[in-house]
């Protein structure tokens, strides 16, 4: 199209004429030429390029068939156009064009090539290497394939610099001949990274070298950057491009670390070409233990851990050992944290003792830290032997041996003392030694009191343990117990005769060498324990008091003692000491009698009388209560006037002597003496319950009590509150948590008041927590919980009374049994004896009987033994509530058939059950 508007410009511009000299100049050249102007000359000239081809006989090329456009829009009536047109009218327009026809290929691409023909049909296609090799087909780099009868491809795969140049297409036609195409392939390569690997890495403190090789067919110039900046143009000196090219970092920190880029740059063709490298820098591990020394204790179910901290890059593994050898994950024994820093150790025994290493390792290298793990141990006794000796016998040993860390220290206990390690008593018949973990006792001229038990201690800081072993002494009966044993007749006692023996020894008694019992002696019973033997005396006349035998023999030898059973008396007069009256009470202390007649004394009597009146009141007061301030209180006395008073004290075997009669003179009419006060503290701690004990009202009724308060440390008491003359107590509430609280109480008569009592008293520290109190919606009242409180009671009370009926024939259903149904009561076959006391009758013709009983028991290791027995006192006892002019009648019974038991009982007294014998 360009041409064709060049042509008709031309035409408009220059007309056409055709002379003679330009047909001549024509002829004569080389080439003909169309005679044409001069300014058309060159479109023109193209024609002959028509005839040459011709004459070639080779298809005309693209610019002659263009040609034929521009002579068709020139000037077409000229003659010499006309003459040129005839000799172009067998011309064919064949066309042979490479697409693309010039091409830049980066190595290592692939490209095709198509060889397309125009204006007719091609017979074959030939290609040819930029050598003039013609390229055979189905070559693996170049292969050609005609796709179609006008075109054929030519592939070229992973393109390599050999492969530049010009390669040709030859196209064979019909009659035509060969018409060729060329294509110039202008081969490069891009600059490669060869070598750069990413990322790499680095150990802290060395001299890195990162790098970075680049492959190009020029050599490019490199140049390194770190965050966006030229790093030669750092100050840091440490920062060096190697004549490789490499960048090398002296010293690297773990600052250094980061984003390096390795840029190559090519002038010639402006090619920047840049490869990101990360830098990584290790770090080395370093570990430290949290604890150098752990320290635990075994066989107690404890857990130790220990734990060490680990830092460097990356992050390092941690492993454990123990003397050296590695500790695996063991869920029994062992566990470890996720990052394994932390390692818990079960079930700690001593074997668990030694050195851990903590070894931390990553690529940068290892640190390892040691942990001591010190186990102790508490105490444990390994070795105690029970040994056996004969009284006497010149020495034993007793060994213990014990195991512990730290290593324990062992003392011994016996019965009455404790002994320490390298300690001896001071008559050296014990010693005990010492050596590492072993102690031993020595014994020298063994006695039978050192039989028993003893007990081996072994302690450290960490606990104790202890063990107990036996010595066993042989050795012949010794015999104990109270030599007078002291009655009277009709009152059964019993004579004790303790037994210390081993082995067991066998008990016999005798009276006048005569064994007993026998038919001479019916009055006598024997029980036996294995401690002590009872002898059963109910004296009926004098020949009943004398000396009694106790002999007891075993294998080893024998032993007797006597015993006198003594004809007890009733006690002395105790004495008057001194008499203190007030207006309606007097108070009166005294000294106990000097002689008891061999038995306790029971209760003491007072009587007292106006003086000159015949009569006397009297009143028992318990022995218990008189002997702790030995004081006695006679009550209900009249104003100004003169009362006699004696005292008495009473026996198992009745009243004793008076004591002279000592007279005083009450005071008048007054004011009441000063109350007493004691005080409990409520259950909710903030209360207290004040009891008033009274006084002597001064001859004059108490009419009421004035109570008043006040916190220690305030200085306004309370309002004062009355209290009924007939209360006892009276509480105060709602106070202060530990607070001191000072109670005054005033006794009032109408005579006046009494000197106030004084009462100081604390409340209870305030509770942590304290239990909330029923919701007003929810619960039981306080009336439903009273209720079945009380019918629980009631219900216990008939299943009491149910049961006492059938067991003991006694109780409300007895009772209706026998006044509504007739039928016999308990007393036909007898009452029972209060038991542990003697009764006396007052006419006293009937004396108190004695049940005993015996029962088995064991002794450690021989038959001595720290059980109280029943003594002569046993039966000695009196009924707490009744005046003396009472007359207790027992009903006789008979004995039963089973063997009797004796029980020993703290308070000496001998104890019955309906199996006892009755004496």
């Amino acid at each position: 199209q360009q041409v064709e508007v060049r042509a008709q410009q031309t035409a408009k511009r220059t007309p056409f004429r055709n002379t003679h000299n330009q047909r001549k100049r024509r002829e004569s050249s080389e080439h003909p030429r169309v005679g044409v102007p001069s300014e058309f000359a060159k479109e023109v000239h193209l024609i002959t390029l028509l005839f040459v081809e011709r004459k070639k006989k080779q298809p005309p090329s693209r610019e002659v068939c263009l040609l034929l456009s521009i002579c068709r829009l020139a000037m077409l009536q000229t003659q010499e156009l006309i003459w040129a047109w005839l000799l172009l009218g067998t011309a064919v327009c064949i066309q042979v064009t490479i697409v693309p026809s010039q091409v830049d290929v980066d190595v290592g691409e692939s490209k095709f090539f198509s060889c397309q023909v125009t204006g007719g049909e091609a017979k074959d296609f030939s290609w040819f290497s930029p050598s003039g090799e013609k390229i055979s087909a189905n070559q693996q780099e170049i292969s050609i394939a005609r796709n179609d009868e006008v075109s054929s491809t030519l592939s070229i795969y992973n393109v390599d610099i050999d492969d530049a140049g010009i390669y040709k297409c030859v196209v064979t036609t019909e009659g035509e001949g060969e018409v060729e195409a060329t294509v110039n392939v202008q081969i490069y390569q891009k600059m490669v990274f060869r070598n750069a690997p990413s990322p790499q890495e680095f150990t802290e403190g060395e001299d890195a070298v990162v790098v970075c090789d680049v492959v190009s067919v020029q050599t490019p110039s490199i140049m390194w950057k770190h965050k966006g900046r030229d790093v030669v143009l750092k100050k840091d000196v440490r920062f060096v491009v190697l004549t490789n090219n490499y960048l090398q970092i002296r010293g690297i920190k773990k600052t250094d670390e980061g984003i390096y880029r390795c840029e190559g740059r090519i002038l010639a063709r402006g090619e920047i070409a840049f490869k990101d490298i990360q830098v990584v820098v290790n770090v080395a591990p370093t570990v430290r233990a949290r604890q150098s020394t752990v320290n635990a204790t075994a066989n107690l179910g404890e857990s130790a851990g220990l734990a060490c901290d680990a830092d460097g890059f990356p992050d390092p593994e941690i492993s454990w050992t123990k003397d050296g050898e590695m500790i695996e994950d063991d869920s029994d024994k062992y566990k470890f944290t996720e990052d394994g820093s932390e390692m818990t150790i079960f079930n700690i025994d001593k074997n668990d003792e030694g050195d851990y290493t903590c070894i931390a390792e990553n690529k940068a290298g290892e640190q390892e830290a040691s942990i001591l793990l010190k186990v102790y141990a508490k105490p444990k006794i390994t070795y105690v032997e029970n040994k056996t000796a004969m009284e006497l016998e010149e020495q034993i040993t007793l060994t213990c041996e014990a195991s512990g860390d730290p290593t324990p220290s062992i003392t011994w206990r016996m019965a009455t003392r404790n002994i320490s390690s390298d300690e001896k008593t001071l008559d050296g018949r014990i010693v005990v030694s010492s050596h590492a973990r072993v102690s031993s006792l020595t014994l020298n001229d063994i006695q039978y009191t050192d039989a028993g038990e003893y007990l081996c201690i072994a302690s450290n800081t960490i606990g104790q343990d202890s063990q107990a072993m036996y010595l066993e002494v042989q050795y012949a009966p010794k015999l104990q117990g109270p030599v007078a044993v002291y009655t009277w007749e009709g009152n059964a006692v019993n004579i004790t005769c303790e037994v210390f023996a081993y082995p067991s020894a066998v008990v016999s008694w005798f009276r006048d060498g005569q064994a007993l019992p026998s038919s001479n002696y019916s009055n006598i019973k024997i029980y036996n324990t294995p401690s002590a033997s009872f002898l059963e005396v109910a004296p009926d006349s004098e020949n009943d008091f004398g000396n009694y035998n106790c002999t007891a023999v075993n294998r080893i030898g024998q032993e007797s003692s006597e015993f006198i059973l003594v004809q007890a008396d009733t006690p002395s007069s105790p004495s008057i000491v001194k008499l203190e009256p007030y207006s309606s009470s007097a108070k009166m202390e005294f000294d106990e009698p000097d002689a008891t007649g061999g038995v306790p004394i029971l209760k003491y009597r007072v009587e007292w009388k106006v003086l000159g009146e015949g009569e006397w009141s009297s009143k028992l007061y318990g022995a218990k209560e008189a002997s702790i301030e030995n004081a006695l209180t006679i009550v209900g006395l009249k104003p100004e006037t003169v009362y006699a008073v004696r005292l008495s004290a009473i026996n198992g075997k009745g009243l004793g002597e008076y004591s002279p009669v000592s007279e005083f003179k009450t005071e008048p009419v007054r004011e009441p003496s000063t109350p007493k006060l004691d005080g409990q503290i409520g259950e909710d701690g903030k209360s207290i319950r004040i009891n008033l004990i009274k006084q002597d009202d001064g001859g004059s009724p108490i009419r009421h009590y004035l109570y008043t308060y006040r916190a220690k440390n305030a200085l306004e008491w309370s309002p004062e509150t009355k209290v009924p003359s007939v209360s006892n107590h009276f509480m105060l509430k709602s106070l202060a948590w530990n607070a001191e609280y000072e109670v005054s109480v005033i006794a009032e008569n109408l005579q006046g008041k009494s000197k106030p009592a004084r009462f100081t008293f604390r409340t209870l520290f305030e509770p942590t927590a304290i239990p909330a109190g029923p919701s007003s919606g929810s619960g039981l009242g306080t009336g439903a919980i009273v209720g079945i409180l009380i019918i629980v009671f009631v219900i216990l009370l008939v299943v009491v009374d149910v049961t006492c009926y059938f067991l003991n024939k006694c109780g409300l259903l007895m009772c209706i049994a026998v006044n509504l149904c007739g039928k016999s009561g308990p007393g036909a076959k007898g009452k029972d004896i209060e038991e542990g006391k003697a009764a006396f009758s007052k006419d006293e013709s009937k004396e108190p009987i004695v049940e005993v009983r015996t029962e088995e028991e064991r002794t450690p290791n021989h038959d001595g033994g720290n059980q109280t027995e029943p003594n002569e006192t046993t039966p000695l006892t009196e009924p707490e509530k009744a005046p003396v002019e009472e007359i207790s009648k027992p009903e006789d019974t008979e004995a039963k058939s089973t063997a009797p038991e004796v029980k020993t009982i703290p308070n000496n007294a001998t104890q019955t059950n309906e199996n006892e014998s009755k004496a």
